[in-house]
């Protein structure tokens, strides 16, 4: 038996013609779990076998089995192991680096002055039409000094005595996508013992509880370990103290946990360890913080002490079954809002690493769709965990690092990584997780303007290539990934993405607006007119990561082109001044605008010739234009040419980037190849907790998978909702539940031998939107919605 994953609510049934209902609550079918203490209902199993990852042994390994917790600002890694339970854990802004910086610290722009060094380079350019990255960096860069790193936090291992140190057959660890919840099963000496961890974002805790099914027959000791030596950790009476600050930047830390039980007895050590002995059931809360702000220059603010204690107090004074409940209800309302069933049927007895290395073998079709659709809810459920209100945004790895040395130093690429992180959150119904990254947009617009200033002479804001959370915003010298300046156009487009989806004026005028048009202003300043033929043109260029130097690479001239439609869009809506509006309508008709077809019909990615037929790298930027932005329209020759390129480079490359080309054959129309994408990233990319691999972890690839097939589901990108562009022939029947459509519109499609049978919208605008489906005759039918009402269309 088949069954959708997710808990939304299903439509009422519609007949035939158009109906109007009330629009349902956009959190349909969250928990109604009340709050106090009441019975104890920690234990009560309520999992969805659908929407479940689960394994018949601890994890030995981070990266590739531990099981992801997470509230936004903190997150933590359940291990499941017995004798010794670890939750390796995380707060996001304990970073190295930055103001304080041992390193010393310049936010990346050039320490040397360095009179006409543009100038010359586009001068160079113009004259012989490449530069080598090495000569660029030579040039252009410089030795970066005191960017840091993100920190682990550290380990809290919980010692059982007497655990067995091997699971027997009845041993399960699993996490409940659906309710948040990592839990561990077992049994030894006839008692089964259970764990349950979740990361709560109303409250800002970890919570954990281990109970047993006979009374007395809990006996553990909480303890905290670090790779660092810059902490003390004291315990007294039930709370354990983790206090220090960085070695490289004074960053003050501090962590807190507090261990509560029923039955037993409690003891606290002086290593700072507390050990319970005898209860019926344990449980702990843990908060932890430092006195990072992220206020431009400093960014220092209060010591994390008093918060940390106040939100520590306050979870235990609530008790485990509000924290719980809470718990449940916040993260419910959020995860059930999107169902999908593509035909899956997740064979009950088959763990979830073992559903992977079976995936796409012919074995099981409906195994692989269960896969494929669990894949897609595993990254809804990691953006909850790494991106929520009050915290930074999710990075490289979200929130999950066990490292003092992270690849990347787990920071904001912004060359597209971080952007990939938040393609899925507008239409696959998660709007709330963008907050922190409208914040830490908005925290880069001081030092971007100095860096603007003082390296081009410029008004406006930039960033390069990458950025950490201390304002970032110039240069190294890694020849293949320092010069980047569009990633300040690029990041606007998400804040804008967010009001195409949700309509909201002020939301445009007050934080999208004012980002987009000094983003604009920067380029309005910085664009060349090429000797070539007249057009403005981005000089210095490099498509990311790959080939020359050069002046009006395709991607520069794309994300450009984006960045002027869009704030020229917006100052429409708001009534901007008419000079400058008109100073962008004109910039904008002589801007180059990156769409050039080459000598074997690819969509060039550079404005010279250059592209070669065998090129298989990993990054296909060129078709910016294509997605996430929308110049290229399905059917145009842009498109065609598109396809070649994308043809030309192959299936291959590493888990991002396999994401992002499923999201282009998505919208490419071509659904099956995209369906295959999803398939070559699932059975090389992905790790057996599902995490993506580029080698090594990083997160986007699992945004941009989940980004992907809701492009196959739908898209609306060109001012009308298309209903399944892109169903592979691998999902011949099957429904969605909750997606969201630009104009305001929230979209539910039951589909039977590949055709849409109904239609289901909720209207959040007032306005007329037009639907294109081959359920409507003509294929497409527009209508004037209304704001709060619903409307079904069946065949």
């Amino acid at each position: 038996m088949r069954s959708a994953i997710g808990g939304a609510a299903a439509l009422a049934a519609g007949g035939g013609a158009v109906g109007v209902a009330p629009a349902a609550s956009a959190a349909s079918g969250a928990a109604t779990a009340t709050e106090g203490s009441g019975r104890d209902t920690s234990d009560e199993s309520h999992e969805s076998h659908e929407s479940l990852l689960w394994y018949g042994a601890p994890a030995a390994d981070w990266e590739r089995e531990a099981l992801p917790i997470g509230n936004g600002a903190l997150g933590a890694m359940v291990f499941g192991t017995l004798a010794s339970e670890r939750l390796q854990f995380n707060e996001k802004t304990l970073w190295t680096g930055g103001p304080g910086s041992r390193e010393g610290y310049d936010f990346g722009n050039w320490t040397a002055a360095r009179p006409g060094a543009l100038d010359a380079v586009r001068d160079e350019l113009d004259e012989k039409g490449r530069l080598t990255p090495d000569d660029a960096a030579a040039k252009l860069g410089q030795a970066r000094r005191g960017y840091g790193a993100h920190q682990t936090f550290g380990d809290l291992h919980i010692d059982v005595p007497g655990a067995p140190d091997a699971p027997d057959a009845t041993y399960r660890r699993a996490l409940d996508l659906g309710q948040g919840l990592a839990t561990v099963t077992y049994l030894h000496e006839q008692v089964r013992h259970h764990r349950e961890f979740f990361a709560s974002h109303p409250d800002g805790v970890i919570v954990g509880r281990l109970s047993a099914d006979r009374a007395a027959h809990v006996t553990c000791t909480f303890r905290h370990t670090s790779p660092r030596a810059d902490f003390t950790a004291k315990a007294d009476g039930d709370r354990i103290t983790v206090r220090g600050e960085l070695a490289d930047n004074a960053l003050k830390f501090e962590a807190q946990l507090r261990v509560r039980h029923q039955g037993g007895t409690s003891v606290a050590h002086d290593d700072g360890s507390v050990t319970v002995t005898g209860a019926d059931h344990v449980w702990f809360v843990l908060a932890a913080g430092t006195d990072y702000a992220d206020t431009y220059p400093d960014y220092r603010g209060d010591d994390p002490h008093a918060t940390v204690t106040r939100t520590v107090d306050e979870a235990v004074t609530a008790g485990h079954g509000t924290l719980r409940a809470r718990h449940l209800r916040d993260h419910r309302a959020l995860f059930d809002r999107v169902t999908l069933d593509i035909g899956q049927a997740a064979p009950a007895d088959v763990p979830t690493d073992r559903l992977l290395k079976q995936y796409g073998t012919g074995a099981d079709a409906t195994a692989d769709r269960a896969l494929e659709a669990l894949f897609f809810q595993y990254g809804r459920y990691l953006l909850i965990a790494s991106s929520r209100a009050g915290s930074l945004p999710a990075n490289l790895q979200g929130v999950w690092n066990n490292s003092t040395t992270p690849p990347w130093s787990a920071d904001y690429h912004t060359n597209i990584n971080l952007q990939m992180n938040y393609w899925l959150a507008e239409a696959a119904n998660l709007p709330e997780t963008t907050a922190p990254y409208d914040r830490f947009v908005e925290a880069l617009r001081a030092p971007g303007r100095r860096t603007a200033k003082e390296m081009f002479g410029s008004r406006g804001w930039v960033v390069h290539n990458e950025t950490n959370p201390y304002g970032f915003t110039g240069v190294h010298d890694w020849s293949t990934a320092f010069w980047f300046p569009e990633a300040a156009a690029w990041l606007t487009a998400q804040l804008y993405e967010h009001y195409r989806f949700g309509g909201s004026t002020d939301y445009l005028r007050t934080i999208a607006y004012p980002v987009l048009k000094e983003a604009a202003e920067f380029w309005l300043d910085n664009l060349r007119t090429d000797p070539r033929d007249g057009t403005l043109i981005v000089t210095p260029s490099y498509s990311p990561e790959h080939g020359d130097f050069t002046a009006g690479a395709a991607m520069a001239q794309q994300i450009v082109h984006d960045l002027f439609t869009n704030t020229l869009e917006a100052a429409r809506v708001l009534g901007d001044s008419p000079a400058f509006r008109a100073e962008l309508e004109k910039t904008l008709g002589s801007l180059d605008p990156g769409l050039r077809i080459g000598s074997w019909g690819q969509l060039q990615e550079w404005k010279a010739d250059l592209d070669d037929r065998t090129d298989g790298h990993r990054h296909v930027s060129h078709l910016y234009a294509l997605h996430p932005g929308r110049q290229i329209e399905p059917g145009s020759k842009w498109a065609e040419a598109a396809k070649v390129s994308l043809t030309a480079r192959g299936d291959g490359g590493t888990g991002w980037s396999k994401a992002w080309k499923i999201n282009f054959w998505a919208r490419l129309r071509d659904g099956d190849h995209a369906q295959k994408m999803l398939g070559e990233q699932l059975k090389s990319s992905t790790l057996p907790n599902l995490w993506d691999t580029h080698p090594p972890f990083q997160i986007d690839g699992n945004f941009g998978a989940t980004s992907g097939i809701v492009e196959m589901l739908l898209q609306s990108q060109h001012d009308a909702i298309e209903i399944l562009p892109a169903l592979p022939a691998a999902w011949p029947d099957g429904s969605v539940r909750g997606l969201r459509a630009r104009g305001g519109a929230t979209i539910d499609i039951d589909w039977a031998a590949g055709r849409a049978t109904r239609i289901a919208l909720r209207a959040s605008r007032t306005r007329e939107l037009t639907l294109r489906s081959a359920l409507f005759s003509g294929g497409a039918k527009t209508l004037k919605v209304r704001s709060g009402q619903r409307y079904v269309f069946d065949r």
